[in-house]
């Protein structure tokens, strides 16, 4: 047979009398386990191994990458508070090469663990399988996990074992509820939550919930950023709250005008207190991006710059995670997620109660109709603002898209938001390349004596960096009119007729 090897997960502690009892005439030989030490699993902030089915472990300065079906995969190196890109060469690095190259691995739970290995031999003490154990202990709970593999022209041995295990109480499938029994506390997390929505719940009710949710999920993110872990904590929190924002000014006449005027500025007073340090982040993670961009005779310049940045960022960053740990701001999003726990404090407006599905279709319908309107009139000739008008448009139509999507057939949706995302990854560039442009002059400004001279090398480099953003946001403007087309294809126009357009509308 191929080889082959079988993975159990078993909950709680391994019995050993009723393994031995099940093997039928087979006896197990288990060696005294080494000395327990301690583990720590790791992951990243929004858990990607555990939603694939693995577990990774780090131990002793080594790290293991459990995986059902197939081989465990060991490489001696620590891992925690490092990005998968910044280890050393070896089998887990490999193995984890579609990690987030902007998460770092952050500890998920710790315990300790007693590794042994063991064989099953049959009446003439022959080995016709072997194996391995991992007992791992939490405050939580217990748990095992055992690789069998096969000995050659042993394949009966090797299946009864198995079934065995199979058998046994408390045996689980795959990893997931594994970690839920070793590390009950640890809440999955998804930065976009699915939402149950019916054809005719209330719009009130629909908005009430979508903010509840991303309200609780900018707070999952709060710890993260004080921690400094990486950069998606903030990046996320921030998606979180423009998606707050956009329920809020994008369900025209859910809430009363006073209510939604109150509500806007909240959550833009909370936004902003994020925006520098996130733009920091941003100018930091590019900067490999900046450095290939200009000769290296002008890499001193961008290196003064980068410095700059560096210590801004650490400002910025003390300050709001200051505001974070604060009570005022404790007590703000309590009292927010209580205010939208249900509808009881909200003040309706004259869409209330309209019925989900018509008021989705009614918001899409003329959202859609706006953002063509803006797109069929840019022209190489139009000013920046316009185009950059065009990427608000497509951003408030995708987010009432998603927010109304389990109303809608997924297929469908899935064709239609395809080429608005493209068309949306163009405009980002565009507008990624202005915005970087400003803050160049504006920090060469900042630089700048009484006289208005900046030091020459800055300067020049700067002044590079400038006039190769400008190229690129000319392509990126060159590319919108085509990906538009794309968008604006009868096929899609008329999907997104059949779909949202009602003749009462």
């Amino acid at each position: 047979m191929a080889e082959t090897r079988g993975f159990f997960a078993i909950s709680g502690t391994f019995d050993l009398d009723w393994f031995s009892k099940a093997l039928d005439g087979l006896t197990p030989e288990f060696e005294t386990p080494k000395a327990a030490q301690s583990f720590e699993v790791l992951d990243c902030h929004d858990q990607s191994l555990r939603a694939d089915g693995r577990m990774l472990i780090e131990s002793n300065g080594m790290l293991q990458l459990l995986q059902r079906d197939q081989d465990d995969v060991v490489q001696d190196c620590s891992g925690k508070g490092q990005f998968v890109q910044d280890l050393p060469d070896g089998p887990v690095r490999a193995a984890l090469k579609k990690f987030p190259k902007l998460c770092a691995m952050m500890s998920m739970g710790s315990g300790t663990m007693e590794v042994s290995r063991f064989a099953v031999l049959d009446k003439l003490q022959k080995t016709q399988v072997r194996g391995r154990v991992l007992s791992l202990t939490t405050k939580q709970g217990q748990a095992t996990i055992l690789n069998v593999h096969p000995m050659r022209g042993y394949d009966r041995a090797f299946r009864t074992v198995c079934a065995a295990l199979g058998n046994m109480a408390g045996t689980v499938e795959g990893i997931e509820p594994l970690l839920q029994h070793l590390f009950p506390d640890v809440v999955r997390y998804s930065a976009k939550p699915k939402i149950k929505l019916s054809t005719q719940e209330p719009s009130i009710e629909v908005a009430a919930d979508i903010i509840h949710t991303f309200l609780t999920v900018a707070r999952q993110n709060e710890a993260g950023v004080v921690a400094d872990i990486d950069t998606e904590f903030l990046h996320d929190y921030r998606v979180s709250l423009r998606r707050v924002r956009s329920v809020v000014s994008l369900f025209k006449g859910v809430f009363s005008p006073e209510q939604t005027a109150v509500l806007k500025q909240e959550f833009a007073d909370l936004m902003s207190s994020t925006g520098r340090a996130r733009d920091l982040d941003v100018y930091l993670l590019e900067k490999e991006l900046y450095f290939n961009l200009i000769p290296s005779n002008l890499h001193v310049g961008v290196e003064v710059m980068f410095a700059q940045f560096a210590k801004e960022r650490t400002r910025a960053l003390v300050e709001l995670s200051r505001r974070f740990r604060s009570a005022d701001y404790d007590r703000q999003m309590k009292d927010l997620l209580v205010l939208f726990a249900d509808t009881k404090g909200l003040e309706p407006g004259p869409n209330a109660d309209r019925g989900a599905y018509d008021y989705a279709c009614a918001l899409i319908w003329k959202r859609y109709r706006k953002l063509c309107k803006r797109a069929r009139g840019i022209t190489p000739e139009t000013p920046d603002e316009n185009v950059h008008d065009l990427r608000i448009a497509c951003k408030k139509l995708r987010y009432l898209m998603e927010f109304f999507a389990p109303l809608f057939d997924k297929g469908d949706f899935k064709t239609l938001i395809k080429p608005l995302k493209k068309l949306q990854d163009n405009l980002g560039l565009f507008n990624d390349y202005s915005v970087q442009q400003e803050a160049l002059v504006e920090f060469v400004s900042a630089q700048s004596n009484a006289q208005g001279r900046a030091n020459a090398q800055l300067a020049m480099a700067v002044g590079g960096l400038i006039a190769v953003l400008n190229q690129r946001q000319r392509a990126e403007r060159e590319r919108v009119v085509a990906n538009f087309q794309r968008f604006d294809s009868p096929d899609i126009q008329n999907l997104f007729r059949t779909l949202f357009h009602h003749k009462e509308d």
